[in-house]
């Protein structure tokens, strides 16, 4: 692992002195080169009329509205697709829709998104409207099957589109080919957010909704949420909708659903960041889709009731433990999987990795690719048993493979080896025969290797330098977690230097707890290195180098500053 200094080209401009320079050096880094461009009021949203197909489903709806015709929601079984479900039921209730419902493919039973069997199960509801949230732009035979049955479909998506798009009266997905919307990164909630805004402007220009009516910014800690949750990098906008999500959040105004997905993770409201929703409630919310039905996130995220949204949130947190473990056992066999891999090939871990186990769970994959990728550095796609002679693949990639393209061209190369997939640059899921296994492994290494050149990127560390003595402290510490949304794309500060080790010991049986001295000064700081161990640490380690976040720390209602290790190379004396 290596730590890389970001580049910063201090010129020394466009930011006040009120700025503290670390943080003007670390938006600098970020390529934030004024003040005004960290404002996170609604009113620098791009606006919702630059987002093709808008206007079509725009029509649609105020039709049906006037009509008061039933609508039903298909979503999907993520946390996106699990807060942009919600989303649109909360804000089309506000708008005045009396017949709104949502039906989720359980994804064991019906796989993803708008399939010819799914509508056949939406039919029974007898809906006159299919709107698709976080899926759809890939479902040719679902939408025929929709309209066969006289239902009309509206698409919201964000995933990338196929050769072909769906028959539907309106999609609206800014990833669609020449769509001239500036932000390509909206996470599907922030699509469903933008079509009722779109929509809540039509009718108050009709005047079926007074002005200050239909108050669909209540609803943007749902769409906080779903946007950190599917890890889309956060652009400007993304930042605004996540900030002023947040600040809904802290001063109390959040559905009761979040509110008890944090409180289940020991995490306070009043002080959550994007890193609580990413890592505390997102997980949770995810955690119903993967082991059972998305459903029971859903209810939590509809509920009114603090209390009943608080025995669902316990729930979903006993589901995620049950798949953390359930994860650890499968990450486990993975390396395994991986050894055998090298061992098998007699050369190095290969540029694409495939892996696959029959006892897989295939609704805990997605997590194994990701921490598998995270140790070896390449993209990942680890497969489980889905039906009959079909395997079930999720895919995590890093920089310098775009995954769901990547897959595309595999497929293009040797048609009929994927059945079918689709996704993102970082994150994609696949189908494949069982007997393609060895075949597809092989083209996607091929691929792999086509895209990342001579070498695989080693692992990198990106650091915004060292800190100063004096600026190691609670201080600095908060205003580091205020000045965000830090997320994908617009990475939480990392800073990186030697220290003195003062004392050490092992905490929670795996994760190592530091006291450490500050060169050249008295201070100390308490520093905390997650699933990390010292027990195979040389004799003599009096100093070591460490790349960290700086945190605040916060116990029994006391804050203090905390290093949070990201990467630890204990140093000897010469």
């Amino acid at each position: 692992m290596r730590i890389v200094r970001r580049v910063c080209e201090d010129d020394g401009g466009g930011f006040a002195g009120d700025v503290h320079p670390v943080l003007a050096r670390i938006y600098r880094a970020r390529a934030v080169r004024s003040i005004d461009e960290v404002d996170h009021g609604l009113a620098h949203l791009h606006h919702f009329e630059a987002l093709g197909g808008i206007g079509r489903a725009v029509d649609v709806l105020e039709a049906a509205l006037r009509a008061q015709q039933r609508i039903l929601v298909i979503g999907d079984y993520d946390a996106d697709g699990a807060t942009a479900c919600a989303l649109a039921l909360r804000g089309l209730r506000l708008l005045g829709f009396d017949t709104v419902h949502y039906l989720v493919p359980n994804r064991f039973e019906f796989g993803y998104g708008l399939t010819p069997e799914i509508v056949q199960v939406a039919a029974e509801m007898d809906p006159h409207i299919l709107i698709t949230v976080d899926n759809g732009i890939s479902s040719i035979a679902g939408a025929e099957a929709a309209a066969a049955r006289g239902m009309r479909l509206i698409i919201t998506d964000h995933h990338l589109p196929g050769t072909s798009l769906p028959r539907a009266a309106a999609i609206v997905n800014p990833n669609l080919p020449g769509d001239a919307f500036p932000s390509k990164a909206l996470a599907g909630v922030g699509v469903m957010f933008y079509l009722l805004i779109a929509l809540r402007a039509r009718l108050r220009q009709t005047g079926a909704v007074a002005g200050d009516a239909a108050r669909l910014g209540r609803l943007l800690d749902l769409v906080a949420l779903g946007t950190v949750a599917d890890v889309v990098p956060l652009d400007r906008n993304n930042r605004i909708l996540v900030a002023q999500g947040l600040q809904r959040i802290r001063t109390g105004t959040a559905c009761p659903g979040i509110d008890a997905l944090l409180a289940v993770a020991s995490r306070d409201p009043a002080m959550a960041t994007a890193s609580d929703l990413a890592f505390f409630a997102a997980p949770r919310l995810n955690a119903a889709g993967r082991l059972e039905d998305i459903s029971l996130g859903i209810e939590c995220l509809l509920c009114d009731d603090p209390a009943r949204a608080r025995r669902m949130a316990s729930e979903l947190d006993r589901l995620n433990r049950e798949r953390r473990v359930i994860e650890s056992g499968m990450a486990e066999e993975a390396v395994m999987h991986l050894e055998n891999l090298q061992l098998g090939s007699g050369r190095d871990v290969p540029f694409g990795v495939v892996l696959y186990d029959e006892g897989w769970h295939p609704g805990v994959v997605g997590i194994v690719a990701s921490r598998i990728k995270e140790r070896v550095h390449r993209p990942v796609i680890a497969f489980a048993p889905e039906d009959g002679a079909a395997l079930k693949g999720s895919a995590r990639s890093v920089d310098g493979v775009h995954i769901r393209d990547a897959i595309e061209a595999v497929a293009a190369r040797h048609p009929g080896l994927v059945t079918r997939f689709g996704g993102h640059a970082m994150a994609a899921g696949l189908s494949i025969e069982r007997a393609a296994l060895p075949r597809f492994r092989r083209a996607f290494d091929d691929e792999a290797r086509r895209l990342l050149g001579a070498a695989p990127p080693d692992g990198v560390i990106y650091s915004d330098g060292p800190l100063q003595p004096g600026d190691i402290g609670l201080g600095l510490a908060r205003l580091l977690r205020d000045a965000g949304p830090w997320g994908q794309g617009f990475p939480e500060p990392v800073f990186d230097g030697e220290f003195d080790v003062i004392e050490r010991r092992i905490v929670g049986e795996k994760h190592l707890k530091l006291c450490l001295g500050l060169p050249a000064s008295p201070q100390r700081v308490e520093a905390i290195a997650f699933n990390t161990v010292d027990r195979h640490w040389p004799d003599g380690v009096r100093r070591v180098r460490i790349a960290y976040r700086l945190d605040v720390n916060r116990f029994r209602g006391v804050e203090s500053a905390q290093l949070v290790v990201e990467h630890l190379e204990p140093l000897t004396d010469p």
